[in-house]
């Protein structure tokens, strides 16, 4: 047998048998709609192409806002979980960089931010431990869905709802949005730096002097066309990001994240070397494995459900990082999704929520980032204008208080 699945997807289940969903991707997404859907009643099958997580020194860093955190808590068994392995974001700082001086200054600051810094393996593996077992098909790759046809295949799930969440280059979206187009333009190196049993070591001192506020701060770092995130997880861990600009290359599409060479982190070495202050420099250079991030997003899609079809997450909304929407949109996604299911009104309901939060996310994206545009003039950390300190807060993205009424 191949480690292949297909799903056979039908309006009409068998009578007197709860409804089936097959779920496809693993990933954050997936898994949280096994959690929702099986809440509401349903059969799940949860498709993931590789081997199950077992934590990782390296990875994606996310945090999570107030509404999320209570989300995920409702579907853990012990909601207390989520606290033991995250650790709070009280305050959300805007710091400019002078990259000659290299020295910082605090453009905004928001001392009632009240996220929470997940790093992904972490939060995955809670989730994933709190899922039935079974669940999931470890190994297997989703090929195709059929409706009312008698196809065959070496695997063949007869469900009632197939769920896509397979991420920004999803499978299944492209069945339906064939011309939908992806966005890039810019990249993240990243990297997470594990100081457990070297508190006291020179690199460790001089990183905390120069950002004391770590264990409850975001900082963002914005220099000349370019910006770091930055902001520590539970377990003695540090997680940075560092976007850099480069063309659109056709070579690089599909990418989501790469391994990269020796000589290509030394380069990045190099290049941090100039903008980024010498405390965050050196911890680059010490931190291992880092590995390049492509960042895309699109225009908000028309549609995201499609008769027993649903898009959910970053096969809904593609996203950029930086209002740190994404991973909340997603859980705010299924958790509808869970409500709805019954009666189809996922879509009329996060279509219009989601559209304004990927517009944001890429605005607040020109701004760090500092392209050239017709529609707005470059962005200059050292002298930023009025506007730029309201467009600059995570607090500004649209909705970002929003709480659903069936949810509440």
């Amino acid at each position: 047998m191949r480690n292949s699945v297909a799903n056979k997807v039908s309006s009409h289940g068998p009578e007197k048998r709860e409804p089936k969903a097959v779920v496809v991707g693993g990933s954050i997404a997936g898994v949280l709609c096994a959690h929702t859907l099986i809440l509401a009643g349903w059969d799940v099958v949860l498709e993931k192409t590789c081997r199950p997580i077992k934590g990782s020194p390296t990875g994606a860093g996310l945090s999570l806002d107030p509404l999320a955190q209570r989300l995920i808590q409702s579907w853990l068994n012990d909601p207390e979980l989520l606290y033991s392995s995250t650790l709070p974001l009280t305050t959300d700082m805007n710091q400019a960089t002078d990259s000659e001086k290299k020295i910082s200054w605090t453009l905004t600051r928001d001392e009632n931010f009240n996220f929470r810094a997940a790093h992904w393996a972490d939060l995955h593996g809670l989730l994933y431990n709190a899922l039935p077992p079974n669940i999931l098909l470890w190994g297997h790759l989703f090929l195709s869905f059929c409706i009312s046809d008698d196809k065959k295949s070496e695997i063949e799930i007869v469900g009632n709802l197939l769920v896509a969440a397979d991420g920004s280059f999803s499978s299944i979206r492209q069945i339906f949005l064939l011309d939908l187009k992806l966005r890039s333009g810019y990249c993240a190196w990243r990297g997470v730096f594990d100081f457990s049993g070297k508190e006291n070591a020179e690199t460790v001192t001089a990183i905390q002097r120069a950002y004391p506020e770590l264990g409850k701060c975001l900082y963002l770092d914005l220099g000349s066309g370019t910006h770091n995130v930055f902001f520590e997880f539970q377990i003695k861990r540090l997680n940075w990001n560092w976007y850099v600009n480069q063309a659109e290359s056709p070579n690089l599409r599909n990418l989501v994240t790469m391994k990269v060479s020796s000589e290509m982190v030394q380069n990045m070495h190099r290049e941090a070397e100039k903008v980024c202050v010498p405390e965050l420099v050196r911890l680059m250079k010490e931190s291992k494995d880092p590995f390049l991030n492509f960042i895309y997003d699109s225009d908000p899609l028309e549609r995201i459900f499609w008769d027993n079809v649903v898009l959910v997450g970053d096969a809904a909304h593609p996203t950029t990082p930086h209002a740190s929407s994404s991973t909340n949109m997603s859980i705010l996604d299924v958790a509808v999704l869970g409500k709805l299911v019954a009666n189809l009104k996922y879509q009329s309901i996060r279509l219009p929520v989601v559209s304004k939060p990927v517009l944001h996310a890429r605005q607040m994206g020109r701004i760090k980032q500092g392209p050239v545009l017709p529609d707005c003039e470059p962005f200059d950390p050292k002298n930023p204008r009025s506007e730029n300190y309201q467009e600059l807060q995570q607090k500004s993205t649209p909705f970002f208080d929003d709480v659903p009424s069936l949810l509440i």
